[in-house]
């Protein structure tokens, strides 16, 4: 599975904890993230992480363009809902993109819990009829 992990600045930390936490489970998936997500992901986990530019400086919209094509299969995106961001319109599109190509989304620590929980389990296989099916998309 192709996974994006975004955090907000304030959020950083959570997003770090998370994946050290879940560093079993992610580490046999396909990761990108924004800029410094990455980076201090890196820093604090032995998982390797594709990263893209910084969220305000069109990271968003790199994963973004991956949703449109429908090659991104979950977003894992904790976001700070108490601090204006400037980039507001970058995130709107990357959550109505995810609605438009059906992309699971966790927007907090609680919700991408109980989505790691399920990749896990492996209730995610249907990701792979979306990759077999679909011209183009290598499997």
């Amino acid at each position: 599975m192709d996974i994006a992990l975004i955090a907000h600045d304030r959020k950083k930390d959570e997003m770090v904890n998370f994946a050290i936490a879940y560093e079993h489970v992610l580490k046999h998936h396909r990761l990108y993230a924004t800029g410094t997500t990455g980076t201090r992901i890196m820093e604090n986990t032995s998982l390797s992480v594709h990263r893209f530019m910084s969220g305000p400086l069109g990271g968003d919209q790199q994963i973004g363009a991956r949703v449109a094509e429908n090659t991104m299969d979950l977003i894992l995106f904790f976001r700070d809902p108490l601090m204006a961001q400037p980039h507001e319109p970058d995130i709107i599109a990357l959550l109505r993109l995810c609605d438009v190509q059906g992309i699971p989304v966790a927007t907090n620590v609680a919700t991408g819990e109980l989505l790691v929980k399920a990749l896990e389990r492996g209730d995610f296989a249907w990701r792979e009829l979306v990759h077999k099916y679909k011209p183009g998309i290598e499997g």
